[in-house]
């Protein structure tokens, strides 16, 4: 089974470049996937399944049934589809044509990966007993997440896998190798808008001010101290804003402050506790110095777990498939992923595909203009989640 599953790999790889090109150059945002959906629907059937399209408006789930007797054991597979609203700076023939759209964070590496581990299983489905849920999902990219929508839709049923993988490219990762983490994973992601509101005018007559600049400058630097000084000791906590509007001049003080921020955790009963704590601070002292404080939470995913004794299982078989020197540790990763949707369900792994070729100059990060990967990850993804899938249902 390893041996076909590789050289099925190695097969497919040209076709799983190929398919991953087309949908860079043909990328589309987050609860608009409708021709990557139509696409992967041409795609499975091809295979001879019957993909259930319109799951969660774009979703697209498929089912590989080993025809081996004596396994009811289910298995999720994942794989996002959707693209980021960034410009694409990348002078290469697959570059996205639609402006101002990209896949940026390698969801058309995911999509075209799930759909070659699809067409190894379907070549080997009289090796293995047990079936195989694909999971096509829109939107990761945008709350509340295709994830959840998808689950609310009953993905997660009839039949109930009994665990979910994920595979994610990671560009800080060497091309030929493979990153697992067990237990807290990746962080939650919550969005913070404030409007901070005070009475404008002439900056050299502050005394007949309500200064909002002022009184947001505070907030913010109180909310640091919330989190720095409140957050559990074994709970990682980020908090940033990135936007800060004062729409006045050099000597104008404005009416209102625009401020938009992220607040990030692995504890879920500390996310609600800091969060409210935060909203508390944030209107007292705007009232306190004269103004008023909107505060309004955008609730985002839940921090990603990985369970241990499947991470643990699907690491061991990923050493088996790859060479135990090619499979690595991964550190904590405050960024958020709506794949901890089903983490929060069901047992769940999600694993990292290195797809970094320093020598070529393929270096940046994902959510920038000029991210791509080395396509020969294209040669491993497929295979390797074809190896995970057939193992975690008990292999042959």
């Amino acid at each position: 089974m390893l041996d076909s599953i590789k050289s099925l790999s190695q097969q497919y790889a040209a076709d799983a470049v190929q398919t991953r090109r087309h949908l860079h150059a043909h990328p589309e945002l987050s609860f608009n996937e409708r021709e990557t959906a139509r696409f992967v629907a041409r795609e499975l059937t091809a295979l001879g399944l019957e993909p259930q399209e319109g799951v969660a408006d774009t979703g697209v789930v498929a089912l590989i049934t080993g025809t081996l007797p004596g396994n009811e054991r289910v298995v999720g597979l994942r794989a996002d589809m959707d693209a980021l609203p960034i410009h694409e700076a990348n002078e290469v023939p697959y570059k996205s044509t639609v402006e101002g759209v990209m896949h940026a964070c390698g969801h058309d590496v995911h999509t075209a990966s799930l759909l070659g581990t699809a067409r190894i299983l379907t070549q080997l489905r009289d090796q293995f007993s047990g079936t195989i849920k694909l999971v096509f999902q829109p939107a990761e990219e945008k709350a509340p997440g295709g994830a959840s929508l998808m689950i609310k839709e009953g993905v997660l049923d009839n039949p109930r896998p009994a665990g979910m993988i994920g595979q994610h490219v990671a560009p800080n990762v060497p091309v030929g190798k493979i990153g697992f983490r067990e237990g807290m994973y990746m962080a939650s992601t919550d969005e913070i808008y404030m409007t901070v509101r005070g009475k404008g005018g002439h900056a050299a007559m502050p005394d007949n001010l309500v200064d909002p600049v002022l009184i947001a400058s505070h907030i913010i630097v109180a909310l640091q101290q919330i989190i720095s000084r409140n957050r559990p000791p074994a709970s990682p906590s980020v908090l940033s804003f990135g936007r800060f509007i004062a729409d006045g001049v050099t000597n104008v003080i404005p009416n209102y402050v625009e401020i938009e921020g992220t607040f990030r955790c692995m504890n879920e009963e500390w996310r609600e506790k800091g969060m409210a704590q935060m909203q508390k601070m944030a209107e007292t002292m705007a009232e306190a110095m004269g103004g008023t404080c909107e505060f309004t939470r955008v609730k985002g995913y839940p921090f990603l777990k990985n369970h241990p004794e499947l991470t643990r299982r699907l690491r061991t078989q990923a050493e088996a498939y790859m060479g135990r020197e090619n499979v690595v540790d991964l550190d904590l990763w405050m960024a958020g992923e709506d794949f901890a949707f089903y983490s929060q369900v069901v047992d769940s792994c999600f694993y990292r595909l290195g797809t970094r070729n320093e020598a070529r100059g393929i270096t940046s990060g994902v959510h920038t203009p000029t991210f791509d990967i080395d396509e020969s990850a294209l040669a491993i993804g497929p295979g390797l989640m074809a190896w995970l899938a057939v193992q975690e249902l008990g292999g042959v």
